[in-house]
């Protein structure tokens, strides 16, 4: 299991809410020297604690306002083969491999009802997928969220 300590997650917590800001910056907030953010940092990237700059994007504000989960039954022993397919599915933004009745859980993206229902349609043309199950989100509680867990364990081993 890799720990984080303290520093580690007020490091990840500055960037995540300031993800512009420079590393001689967060230095400074932190109270200790830019060669220390920077190691550190260094470090969780190569442990695959961090794992992204990159902006995130909101599909609602790019014109897909429905966000949908789709569970999908896989016909077994063909999961690669699903997967490989639902790739080209460009509205498709993840998908987790499950245990139960069904195989796949999948967060899918569409600009109106009609338009989801062509992704569900396209999803299922395929000898890989035996059912689909959808079900669309009427509003976001709790965004994706990683600091209270860093919070909670932090210098835990």
């Amino acid at each position: 299991m890799i720990s984080v300590d303290r520093l580690d997650v007020d490091l990840i917590r500055t960037l995540a809410e300031s993800p512009r800001v420079g590393l001689l910056e967060v230095a400074r907030q932190l109270g200790v020297a830019r060669g220390t953010v920077s190691a550190r940092l260094d470090k969780l990237v190569r442990r695959g604690v961090v794992t992204g700059f990159g902006p995130e994007v909101e599909p609602a504000a790019v014109g897909f306002p429905i966000l949908a989960f789709v569970w999908l039954e896989i016909t077994q022993g063909r999961l690669d083969e699903a997967v490989e397919q639902l790739r080209g599915v460009p509205e498709l933004l993840e998908a987790h491999a499950t245990s139960g009745d069904r195989d796949l859980l999948c967060r899918v993206v569409a600009k109106d009802p009609e338009h989801l229902q062509e992704i569900v349609n396209t999803m299922v043309r395929t000898a890989t997928v035996r059912r689909s199950t959808s079900h669309i989100a009427l509003s976001h509680q709790i965004p994706m969220r990683t600091q209270p867990l860093l919070d909670a364990y932090a210098g835990e081993r």
